[in-house]
């Protein structure tokens, strides 16, 4: 049974499926599958309660653990990773692949493995690790252990998003800024930086998002101090789930609003 009708360049009429239709229909129940838990984490539990609950000491030293951490994470993934992102844009070659393939490389790992990898390098018994004991700064179960776990995990989103920012400078401009004898800093100051700017946010907004939300390499290099992230477990295991809501909805209301940044002042990387 026919079900709609087509015309196509030749003018004959066919019958057959919309087949954009059947997309919508399709992609719409993955949408629902989005949607419906959100909403339904949100009515799990009543918004007095969740504003009391998020009150908790425990709750707020997480909260303040995490909005640090991340913080300071997304600093040091822009202040090393904008100037590679630059290099990566104007390289290439084998070399800059094989850069960019290793820039990659923690997206692609599972996050407690991430940990692991790091916990060879920072952990006891490392000679790093044990230096920095030594001098009072242990690199594990401490912020520094989150701020390098979580740096490591998202410091990959300022990179790339970068990058693709840079390429999408129009390179004459640059050249006509070096003609009239501006040095290349000059010029990515002055030129390349304020014209990527909405992209190199998204990339930024994107990295402190992540770095906010890391649990998997956090757990296995710094259980203390707590993050939301791990707070969520902690609440969870102990306590039951109704004691995680809290901490997740404002997880949530993060997200939804690095989103709304995405969308607005930055370029969203994925339009």
């Amino acid at each position: 049974m026919a079900t709609g009708s087509n015309s196509n360049p030749s003018g004959t009429v066919t019958f057959g499926f919309d087949w954009l239709t059947v997309a919508l229909v399709l992609g719409s129940m993955l949408l629902l599958y989005y949607v419906v838990p959100l909403v339904s984490l949100f009515l799990s539990v009543p918004a007095a309660d969740v504003l009391t609950r998020m009150t908790n000491p425990t709750i707020m030293g997480a909260a303040t653990t995490s909005l640090l951490s991340a913080s300071l994470s997304t600093a040091i993934a822009t202040l090393f990773g904008l100037p590679l992102a630059y290099w990566l844009a104007r390289t290439d070659g084998a070399v800059a692949k094989g850069v960019l393939a290793v820039v990659l490389l923690p997206l692609v790992l599972p996050p407690t493995v991430g940990g692991i990898v790091l916990l060879t390098v920072f952990g006891p018994g490392s000679p790093l690790g044990d230096a920095a004991i030594s001098a009072g700064v242990p690199l594990t179960r401490s912020l520094a252990g989150v701020v390098l776990a979580q740096t490591f995990v998202a410091s990959p989103f300022v990179v790339v998003t970068g990058k693709s920012a840079f390429e999408s400078v129009d390179q004459t401009l640059e050249h006509a800024s070096r003609s009239l004898g501006k040095s290349r800093l000059t010029t990515a100051r002055h030129v390349t930086l304020p014209i990527a700017g909405p992209g190199i946010l998204a990339g930024v907004t994107l990295t402190f998002a992540r770095a906010i939300g890391e649990f998997g390499a956090t757990m296995m290099i710094a259980y203390y101090p707590r993050t939301m992230p791990v707070q969520i477990w902690v609440a969870f295991v102990e306590l039951g789930l109704d004691n995680a809501y809290p901490v997740a909805i404002l997880l949530v209301v993060i997200a939804a609003v690095a989103l709304l940044i995405l969308n607005t002042v930055a370029s969203n990387p994925w339009e």
